[in-house]
């Protein structure tokens, strides 16, 4: 499923952003309009966009889980900081975190 997140996120032309390809990746069109602002740091509190998506589809009682593993994984759960600090590409974020999602779902 994690394929599905990425192959979304590269399509050319690009018609979703990483949470949108988190979300319809894993089976969840119907957020598609819900995500359209959380892609390049838009996501509430700065998360990362494809987290969100995770955090969404997971529900609330595995959020704290998901959360943490992705930061162990990539090092922020920040877009700004993935980006500046970390250097982790878009790209992976959504392969994170489409993978992550995969395996907590509610």
């Amino acid at each position: 499923m994690a394929d599905k997140a990425v192959e979304l996120f590269t399509a050319t032309p690009r018609q979703h952003n990483c949470a949108q390809s988190v979300a319809c990746g894993l089976g969840h069109e119907e957020l598609f309009s819900e995500l359209a602002g959380c892609g390049g740091g838009h996501a509430p509190e700065g998360r990362c966009g494809a987290l969100h998506a995770a955090l969404l589809i997971c529900g609330e009682a595995r959020s704290n889980e998901l959360a943490a593993r992705f930061v162990r994984e990539l090092g922020s759960d920040k877009c700004a900081e993935l980006k500046r600090v970390f250097q982790v590409p878009c790209v992976k974020c959504v392969e994170t975190a489409a993978k992550l999602a995969a395996e907590n779902p509610k």
